[in-house]
């Protein structure tokens, strides 16, 4: 996963994200809090760039104080390619297993995906 800093990248993902609206209204909140000065310490990744399949925004990992709370560790997602998700929860670090966390989006499949992954890995999603 990238990690998206650049003022120019973030207003670009803003612009795009804008264009699918209402199914990118928690990550495009998220992108756009980044992009104003982030006082609550998100990050925003994506797969690839510019061509992204997901984007997923969270906490910085150093700001993480209770890996057993999910309300603190909350991921908002956006996907535009359902095996980019699939591979997102799977297999990166972006998704650390071994912590809390709750996962927001609006878009149809998102909760399938989730509950697939975590019954494969053996854990419970509430």
């Amino acid at each position: 996963m990238l990690t998206l800093r650049c003022p120019a990248q973030l207003q670009l993902l803003e612009d795009t994200l804008r264009k699918s609206l209402p199914t990118t209204l928690p990550v495009l909140g998220n992108v756009m809090t980044v992009a104003r000065g982030n006082p609550f310490s998100h990050e925003v990744l994506v797969d690839s760039w510019p061509h992204f399949g997901v984007v997923l925004t969270r906490l910085r990992p150093e700001e993480h104080r209770d890996h057993r709370d999910c309300y603190i560790n909350q991921l908002t997602v956006f996907h535009r390619d359902e095996g980019a998700l699939q591979a997102l929860l799977r297999g990166t670090e972006a998704v650390a297993p071994a912590r809390a966390f709750q996962v927001l989006g609006m878009q149809e499949g998102l909760e399938e995906a989730v509950q697939e992954v975590a019954s494969a890995r053996g854990l419970k999603v509430e």
